[in-house]
């Protein structure tokens, strides 16, 4: 096995990417392990809405990162006191779901250590009953990898307020996080370390007798080819957004002249029907401000342009662009 690495960068982007080309193009006979600290991020998980999982005004206040994984599973939250780590191997149809094999190597280090850490459940890793460690899986072809993340020193207030949905009125087929009792690593460490001795005694263990580890250091060519990746992939709003399963949104808010129900069908993350029921008055056919909106990115800046020159008054006799934008996303 060869250890791959990252070059401390923490752009959850460039670091999904990296894991995706070890994946796909490197030499498929070596098995790898892959560690990386991503800058404050929410990793949605392959098959989730994104609207569903995160308290958007707060990641939009904070700049939190945004970005879909190809694993299945929940999204989690990741800031530079989490540690990650991705085994890369060839497909073997007894190791997909075997979360024991993969996680087997990081609880003997914890234990080492004083952590007594144990695999509970399917996926997950606990210490006294709370999460440290939440792994998931990804197969392509004849190679896959199991990854999981590994609270170290991690805000515990921010995951809390990153991953506080709001938007409750919505309905989609995408797969919801469960949430659970968290706890950082370094609640049960008997000396002090940083994530990065943490990664460093973790890198030790694993490679037991192989001092130091075996190695491989991206080339240049391998750089621009993640890149590529990036851009191609992680980068996108379409990725990142877009490619949650069709949903439907439902936002009922009373105001001075009267109540206004919203129904919003989201399919890839674009408004295909837009309905708005309610006991108001009005002065325009409401099936022409509909209309303006169908076709829409449903995010906020998007929405935010498209109503700039809707002439909400002349639909709503006392709603200014603020409180409708409001009414539609939340």
């Amino acid at each position: 096995m060869l250890f791959v690495d990252n070059e401390n960068i923490t752009d959850p982007r460039v670091n999904l990417a990296a894991e995706e080309y070890i994946l796909r193009n490197l030499d498929p006979d070596e098995d790898h392990l892959f560690f990386f600290i991503n800058a404050p991020s929410i990793i949605i998980g392959r098959h989730q809405n994104t609207l569903e999982e995160i308290n958007h005004e707060y990641v939009a206040e904070h700049g939190i990162h945004v970005v879909r994984r190809l694993s299945g599973g929940g999204a989690v939250y990741h800031d530079l006191g989490n540690l990650n780590f991705s085994f890369i191997t060839r497909y073997e149809k007894d190791d997909f779901q075997n979360f024991h094999k993969f996680t087997a190597p990081v609880i003997r280090v914890l234990r080492a250590m004083g952590v007594p850490a144990e695999l509970s459940g399917r996926n997950d890793i606990l210490v006294d009953g709370r999460k440290i460690s939440g792994n998931a899986q990804y197969r392509s072809g004849e190679r896959m990898f199991s990854h999981g993340t590994l609270l170290f020193d991690t805000k515990l207030e921010d995951v809390v307020a990153a991953l506080n949905v709001k938007m409750t009125k919505i309905t989609s087929k995408g797969l919801k996080s469960v949430r659970s009792r968290v706890a950082n690593i370094t609640e049960f460490l008997e000396e002090p370390l940083d994530v990065y001795a943490f990664r460093a005694r973790l890198l030790e263990g694993i490679f037991a007798g192989q001092t130091p580890a075996p190695t491989y250091r991206f080339t240049e060519d391998d750089w621009m080819k993640i890149r590529e990746i990036v851009d191609s992939r992680y980068a996108l709003w379409e990725w990142n957004y877009g490619a949650s399963p069709e949903f439907n949104v439902k936002k009922t808010q009373r105001f001075p002249f009267g109540e206004l129900d919203v129904r919003v069908n989201v399919q890839r993350g674009v408004i295909q029907s837009l309905r708005i029921y309610g006991d108001y008055f009005s002065d325009r056919e409401i099936e022409d401000l509909e209309r303006q909106l169908v076709g829409v990115r449903y995010d906020r800046e998007t929405l935010d342009e498209a109503l700039v020159n809707a002439e909400l008054s002349t639909y709503f006799n006392g709603i200014d662009h603020a409180a409708f934008l409001e009414l539609l996303y939340g």
